[in-house]
This record gives C-alpha cells, sequence and structure tokens, in this order.
C-alpha cells in the first residue's frame, strides 16, 4: 500500500474472543496513537458464527486477507454449536485448515509466572517462581494431519477409529531450527520432548534434532526427554527448561499444563508462524491460547490479559517493534502487580475486575510507562 502500514487482519472469532480483541483493540489504539505504531487494519470472520452466517468456517474473504496480511490477532474457535459442526467441516475448513494452508508450522507459547500471580497457580510458590520458558508446537503436521484417519465398521456392533501419527525429515528440521534460533537469543538452552521409546515417528523426531544438533547448533546447551518424564519434570522442576520443542499432540497438552505455572490460561499468548519467504516475511497469526470458554462468554469477566500478549508478540515477531512489545509486557505485568485480578487469576485476592477493568488497568500503566 502506499501508506506502507503493515497489514493487521483482526478476527474476534467466538465465544469470548470477541471481548477479548475488542480490549486488545483497545491497546492498538493506544500505540497507534502515543507511539505511531499504526496498521492497515482489516477484520475477518473464522469460527462456528461464521458457518452459521456464511456456510464456511473460513469464508474465502477470511482466507484471502489472511494471505496478504502480516500479521493476524485472533481471538478463539468453538463454543455454542461448535460440535453441532461435522467433524468433517471442523477439519477441513476450520482452524487447523487454516493453520495448514498459511503453512504455519510453529507455534511458540510462552510461560512466564509473575511474581505478583504466584498465588494463583496451584504448585508451591517456591516451584514457579522465575518460571521464564517457551513451548515450540509443531503445528501442521502429525497425528492431526495424518493419513489414513476415520472410525470403521468391523461388523457385530464393532467399529474401530484409527489415526495416523506422521513426520518427515524437512517437518522435524524447520521447527527443530527455529526451536534452536530462539534458544540462542535466550538462555541457550533447548530440550527436545519425544516418545521414542515406543513410536517411529519420534525415533525418526530424536535422530534428526541430535543431527541438527551437533551440526549447526552444538553451542547450544541441549537435551532430550521422554513425553511422560517431560510432563512430570514439567511440574516438578519447571525452572530447569528455556525453550522446549515437541510434535504437535504432544506440544498441545505441554503447553496447556504449562498454563498452570501462570496461574491461568488467560495469561498465555502464543505465535504462529510460518517459513520465511525470499524477503524475509512470515505469515504469523497470533491468539490467546484460552479458547472460546463460552460458559463466561458475554458477562465482561475474561481475562484480556494472553490476547494483549499475543499483540505484544506480534511487536515483536512481526512489526519489528521490539521496544513497545517490552513495553506492553511491562503494563500488563505492572497492571497485575497492581493487584487488578480477573476471576481466572483470584488467587488469594478478595475482589476481581471485569474484562474492561483489567484493560483500564493495563492502558493506565502504558501511561504511565510513557510519561
Amino acid at each position: 500500500m502506499a501508506d506502507n502500514k503493515p497489514n493487521l487482519l483482526i478476527i474476534p472469532g467466538d465465544g469470548i474472543g470477541p471481548e477479548v480483541i475488542r480490549e486488545t483493540s483497545r491497546v492498538i489504539e493506544w500505540f497507534e496513537t502515543n507511539r505511531k505504531v499504526t496498521f492497515h487494519i482489516t477484520h475477518g470472520q473464522l469460527g462456528v458464527a461464521a458457518y452459521h452466517d456464511v456456510g464456511a468456517m473460513t469464508p474465502d474473504n477470511t482466507l484471502d486477507k489472511a494471505r496478504k496480511a502480516d500479521a493476524i490477532l485472533f481471538g478463539a474457535i468453538g463454543g455454542d454449536g461448535y460440535e453441532d459442526i461435522p467433524i468433517e467441516v471442523r477439519r477441513e475448513d476450520g482452524l487447523l485448515a487454516l493453520r495448514k494452508k498459511l503453512g504455519l508450522f510453529a507455534n511458540i507459547r510462552p510461560a512466564v509466572a509473575f511474581d505478583e500471580l504466584l498465588d494463583a497457580s496451584s504448585l508451591k510458590p517456591e516451584v514457579v517462581r522465575g518460571v521464564d520458558l517457551i513451548i515450540v508446537r509443531e503445528l501442521s503436521s502429525g497425528i492431526y494431519f495424518g493419513e489414513p484417519r476415520g472410525i470403521e465398521d468391523l461388523g457385530n456392533g464393532i467399529q474401530r477409529g484409527f489415526n495416523t501419527m506422521q513426520y518427515t525429515t524437512p517437518e522435524i528440521q524447520r521447527v527443530a531450527r527455529l526451536s534452536f534460533e530462539l534458544a540462542r537469543g535466550r538462555r541457550n538452552q533447548l530440550c527436545s520432548i519425544e516418545k521414542s521409546n515406543v513410536l517411529e515417528t519420534s525415533k525418526l523426531w530424536r535422530a534428526e534434532v541430535r543431527k541438527l544438533h551437533q551440526a549447526e547448533y552444538s553451542d547450544v546447551d541441549f537435551k532430550e526427554l521422554i513425553v511422560d518424564a517431560g510432563a512430570m519434570e514439567l511440574i516438578r522442576n519447571p525452572k530447569q527448561f528455556d525453550v522446549i520443542v515437541t510434535g504437535n499432540m504432544f506440544g498441545d497438552i505441554l503447553s496447556d499444563a504449562a498454563a498452570m505455572l501462570t496461574g491461568s490460561l488467560g495469561m498465555l499468548p502464543s505465535a504462529s508462524l510460518s517459513e520465511e519467504d525470499e524477503s524475509g516475511r512470515r505469515n504469523a497469526f497470533y491468539e490467546p491460547v484460552h479458547g472460546a470458554a463460552p460458559d463466561i462468554a458475554g458477562n465482561d469477566i475474561a481475562n484480556p490479559l494472553a490476547a494483549i500478549l499475543s499483540f505484544a508478540m506480534s511487536l515483536r515477531h512481526s512489526f519489528d517493534a521490539e521496544a513497545e512489545a517490552e513495553l506492553l509486557e511491562s503494563a500488563v505485568r505492572n497492571a497485575v502487580a497492581g493487584g487488578n485480578r480477573t476471576a481466572d487469576i483470584k488467587g488469594d485476592a478478595t475482589q476481581t475486575i471485569s474484562t474492561t477493568q483489567m484493560t483500564d488497568a493495563v492502558i493506565d500503566s502504558l501511561n504511565r510507562l510513557a510519561a
């Protein structure tokens, strides 16, 4: 475009998605007004509401906008009516399909335990204090995409369900390489988690990640864990981890477990990235980890911080605005330090505030930091 503004596509989605995206849009407006970080913003549909409106979970115009966007900010998918949509439609026209079409192979999920929220975690404060890790989940292959899959009738009232877990060498190498690079920019530690004592896909995963470490990243402190041991260690001693790389299904499970280190899924942002094109640009999709939470949708009680922190990740990974990302992350931390709690992170607090009020606190913190 002539104004050279980056393209930001905003998709509210379902459940609490519209609420947390509404609040994040207020933060975006603050940056446009006060930091001159401006965007060409478009809007799109994705999810159950889109399916009922136009007969597609991902309408063609949303996909077109997504392919042109420098970053996509998404709320949530699911909730009321999701289970009524045929599973084939959900798989072939929903969020999994969009990730595949955009080549989003790496899902980056930070888990940072704020000292001010130690009382919100179900774990002992001495276990959680100081946790700062990233789980990199391979996002476009593995058992969620493998073929063949299905449910077949074996006769006599017996059925068999089956799925295929599969990985290729390039799929493993690209997510491992991105993870090694992330580790180099942090504490220089990477842990690869798989199930190589049982699964052939994991045997290949272990061999390829180990080979890449030896060939290109021998400077990175590297270790390997079987997923059941990795899950135990994530709860027993989470501070040992810096960056974790793992497959699609294992990453899905482990990153939700990691949410309890921070106190709530409402605190976890994420970024999903494609490979770089010739110009160095990536497709990028930013979303809170928490999901649609239809039971609380429309009540102005959802935690907007994961969505707001997802925007901070977009500033860092898509818009080359590290200083602004750090400013926003500091504002979130200060808002929480000031005693502001939504219901999911209540902890020992006696009162909670609304979705809107939490965003008010973040914007107040931004104003104070920018003064």
